[in-house]
């Protein structure tokens, strides 16, 4: 009886943060994160006030959480693409342009306080290094290949890589996007081997294979580091 009764209550628990998370999501979609208040928040979900403060004890713990469930589900996804994704260098490719794509939408997002205040907590540095492991591990594999360069560590590869591909929220278009994917990559090729980027995941018309030779020379993710 005690095992039931707690999952129960966790279940519950459960329900009411969903529910709240859910009802916050929508009106950041709808009005932006400034329109949240614990008001409206109990309003939309269904939830009394005075249960909703047992959960969470002011707006900005809610918009945290709701984000840091936001930046998750971003990392499974990436994840996912990773797992369906065949070959060492593919899957390097695949995700890189997965993350730049998702930056690129992201243009313009918010664009307020509360939105630098959500990219300050603790969940988004633990997010940070799972991105940095992944992109890492999927570095080290390729180059475990010989589909990459050898001659730099892993570790420092990554964080250029996403460093690199921030610019993507400059880019004008989705193509500028994957080109930016493929400029990236040259950089990664194996030293004194040109690097043949492979065809772009879910796109036919990305220009990829045209721009791995001159690009290598380039330094067009510079920039986004100032």
């Amino acid at each position: 009886m005690p095992k039931l009764w707690n999952a129960t209550i966790e279940e519950h628990r459960n329900a009411v943060r969903k529910a709240a998370l859910d009802a916050t999501a929508a009106l950041v979609s709808e009005q932006g994160p400034l329109s949240v208040t614990m008001s409206r928040v109990a309003e939309r979900s269904g939830i009394g006030r005075a249960t909703l403060y047992k959960y969470f004890p002011d707006v900005e713990s809610v918009l945290a959480a709701w984000h840091e469930r936001l930046v998750t589900a971003q990392l499974d996804e990436l994840a996912q693409v990773r797992d369906h994704t065949e070959g060492a260098g593919a899957r390097l490719h695949a995700v890189l342009d997965a993350y730049a794509l998702h930056m690129h939408s992201r243009r313009g997002d918010h664009g307020s306080d509360i939105s630098a205040l959500l990219h300050q907590g603790d969940h988004m540095a633990r997010a940070h290094q799972r991105l940095v492991a992944m992109v890492r591990d999927l570095i080290a594999d390729a180059a475990a290949a010989g589909e990459l360069r050898a001659d730099v560590d892993p570790d420092e590869l990554a964080p250029f890589c996403l460093h690199a591909l921030s610019a993507a929220r400059a880019m004008p278009t989705p193509d500028a996007v994957r080109r930016l994917v493929a400029v990236t990559l040259t950089a990664l090729a194996p030293a004194g081997a040109g690097f043949t980027v492979p065809d772009a995941p879910r796109s036919e018309a990305a220009p990829h294979s045209q721009h791995h030779g001159p690009h290598g020379q380039h330094r067009h993710p510079k920039p986004a580091t100032h």
